[in-house]
């Protein structure tokens, strides 16, 4: 068994920052989990504490129901795959995927079947003799796992290993890392900034901020149902657009004003939000995803909002377009902080320029022009929900 365990576990740096706070996260054996958030967020840093790299102020973490606090990291049984290759530029391809069994002093005979077998599983076999400088970036990535699997470790840790290829080889390079471990069924920890590298490869997604875990779920799950202002804007592309709004009585449920729009609730909507009446006359924040934002003459009957067109990209399958409405924006930090986007709150040269705080997709062919007025509807069985001054799900 190769279960990761992440029981109350703290980094202080000498200097006195803390990296990482009281982080428990329990990763299955055989599971595929990716650690996310931005730069700076703790990430990184729960790796190398998993790999022995850094030193644990506090806590414990446990591979395979062992605690390695006090372990080495060759007693570990792990292997890592870094972001720049870290191959041996003297030695040949089959030399570099060997090294580690060679530094266990493994027979000669096991070493060759190894590596013939990770050289055919990654596509490398005619490239054995190259030297790593042949190689393209994918290749070399690609040796880096070989040396990774041929040792068949516990646990494989994977820090931003795609992140120095052009866009178009990481698409192709995280499907073959994700089919890789499918194969394998070695329990992964990977780490990225990049969200869509997350939602694309991961079992599970655990989401970081300031060294704090945010949320950790499937990733449809963050998708559709994030704990948190902070998760809502950083998963998914677009990010999802936050407002300032206001929740008020609306009969006998409720219904929230946006824009100086009133945008009555279904009242089947509290099995998802039930807090909501909990909030009638107060501030939240409101969230709504591009796709779930429409032109008003799509939907008639729908309740509409003005905006104004600022920037339009065409997709050729769809229009991205960038509006403003008047209404606050809400950053995504860790808890619900508001930045004003109105024109006479901006300093003057942002003022003077046109300020969009809206995304929406519209239809490929649709007639749009720029700074012309736009009326948009939301659609109300997908909005979002946050408490303002927590940033957490009204649920």
């Amino acid at each position: 068994m190769a279960e990761v365990r992440f029981k109350n576990v703290d980094k202080v740096f000498d200097n006195g920052v803390k990296a990482v706070a009281d982080l428990s996260l329990d990763i299955r054996d055989g599971e595929f989990l990716v650690l996310v958030g931005p730069s700076g967020c703790g990430k990184t840093t729960a790796l190398r504490m998993v790999a022995g790299l850094e030193a644990i102020s506090a806590g414990t973490v446990a591979i395979g129901g062992t605690v390695v606090n006090d372990l080495t990291s060759k007693d570990r049984d792990i292997a890592m795959v870094f972001q720049n290759y870290a191959l041996y530029p003297h030695l040949s391809v089959a030399d570099n995927i060997a090294f580690g069994l060679r530094l266990r002093k493994e027979p000669k005979e096991k070493i060759a079947k190894q590596v013939e077998w990770a050289a055919s599983l990654l596509d490398l076999v005619p490239y054995l003799n190259r030297r790593p400088k042949e190689l393209s970036g994918g290749q070399r990535q690609r040796v880096a796992m070989g040396r990774a699997i041929v040792r068949e470790p516990k646990v494989f840790l994977m820090d931003e290993p795609l992140s120095n290829l052009d866009a178009k080889l990481r698409v192709q390079m995280r499907a073959e890392i994700a089919n890789l471990q499918k194969q394998l069924g070695t329990t992964t920890i990977y780490v990225t900034h990049d969200q869509v590298e997350a939602m694309t490869m991961g079992d599970r997604v655990a989401v970081m901020s300031m060294g704090i875990l945010q949320q950790v779920a499937e990733p449809q799950v963050l998708y559709d149902a994030p704990s948190n202002v902070f998760v809502a804007g950083f998963i998914g592309t677009p990010p999802m657009n936050l407002f300032e709004a206001r929740i008020e009585r609306d009969g006998d449920y409720v219904a929230v004003v946006l824009a100086g729009t009133r945008i009555p609730m279904p009242k089947d909507r509290d099995w998802r939000y039930p807090r909501l009446v909990e909030y009638v006359g107060k501030q939240i924040v409101l969230g709504v995803r591009a796709e779930d934002v429409y032109a008003a003459e799509t939907k008639p009957g729908w309740p509409s909002i003005k905006g104004r067109l600022g920037l339009l990209e065409a997709l050729g399958s769809s229009q991205i377009g960038y509006l403003h409405i008047d209404a606050n924006k809400v950053a995504t930090t860790t808890t619900a902080q508001t930045a004003s986007t109105r024109a006479e709150d901006l300093p003057t040269e942002a003022a003077s320029s046109f300020v969009t705080n809206l995304v929406a997709y519209f239809p490929p062919r649709m007639p749009l022009k720029l700074n012309s007025e736009v009326n948009v509807a939301f659609d109300v069985a997908n909005l979002h929900f946050f408490d303002a001054d927590s940033g957490a799900a009204l649920r």
